[in-house]
């Protein structure tokens, strides 16, 4: 169980590295999920280009942290980012995750090469929507919302089909730690990237599942529209986690983006 302490904050990751010159990808999990999402993703491209996931504090096995904006959590990528001598990387965030690469971006583009948005946008949610989210969850606990978050998160045959594999990621969101789940809300909540997603200025893949309930296509097709170049693909049969429920289809859309980002090299080389 590899864990590094950066800033006063234990991160839980896992890094594979592998040989060649291919910039690694990094990983940024969403709302209330640790980094078990993308294992699947990371067993099909094991071997073929350096990767890292981790836990976003409060998240998985992460310290739970003070969270007051998505500052907080650029914050801990970035020192990471630093910690392993990544240089430039390639930044794959989910929802949250996807705001995460974003600011990241805003911050320092010069270690960004490339960035896969995920079921995500430049703002998402509405105060209102992520205040009376955060006035359940306090009152109530995780537990409150967790079968109204599955069904966002996953398809009505995900739920037919997978009822095992349901019942634990609704497991791995109740547990999550309370104090940093409404941290990251927060975050989220006052997160605004509209302005900036118009100045990336790399190459960019936003994707969405069909039938995400939380970050529709209509609104990750938005960000596309946002980011000049930026490509947009569907996943079908997917809902907000396509790492977990199409890991297959997730997993080509990236290793093609990749591809064309080495292609890229080449021609301008």
């Amino acid at each position: 169980m590899p864990f590094v302490t950066i800033g006063g904050i234990t991160l839980h990751h896992r890094r594979i590295e592998t040989n060649g010159s291919a910039h690694p990808i990094v990983f940024i999990n969403s709302l209330g999920t640790d980094f078990r999402i993308w294992d699947q993703v990371l067993s099909i491209l094991d071997g073929e280009m350096p990767l890292l996931v981790y836990d976003k504090r409060g998240h998985g096995l992460s310290d739970i942290g003070d969270i007051r904006s998505i500052d907080d959590h650029v914050d801990d990528l970035s020192a990471l980012i630093d910690h392993f001598g990544l240089g430039k990387v390639v930044l794959c965030g989910l929802s949250v995750g996807g705001m995460i690469a974003q600011g990241l971006y805003a911050r320092r583009p010069e270690i960004v090469e490339a960035m896969i948005l995920c079921d995500t946008a430049h703002k998402i949610g509405t105060t209102e929507s992520w205040n009376t989210r955060i006035s359940i969850v306090e009152r109530h606990g995780i537990e409150a919302i967790a079968d109204g978050v599955m069904k966002v998160w996953f398809t009505p045959d995900f739920h037919v089909a997978r009822a095992a594999d349901l019942a634990g990621c609704r497991n791995m969101l109740t547990r999550q730690a309370l104090p940093d789940y409404v941290g990251t809300c927060i975050a989220v909540r006052d997160a605004d990237f509209t302005d900036s997603a118009r100045r990336i200025a790399v190459p960019t893949l936003c994707i969405a599942g069909d039938q995400d309930g939380s970050t529709p296509p209509d609104l990750v097709r938005s960000l596309a529209a946002l980011i000049p170049g930026a490509r947009f693909e569907i996943i079908r049969d997917a809902g907000h986690i396509p790492c977990v429920e199409q890991p297959e289809a997730l997993t080509a859309l990236i290793r093609n983006f990749i591809a064309s980002l080495a292609l890229g090299a080449e021609t301008h080389g």
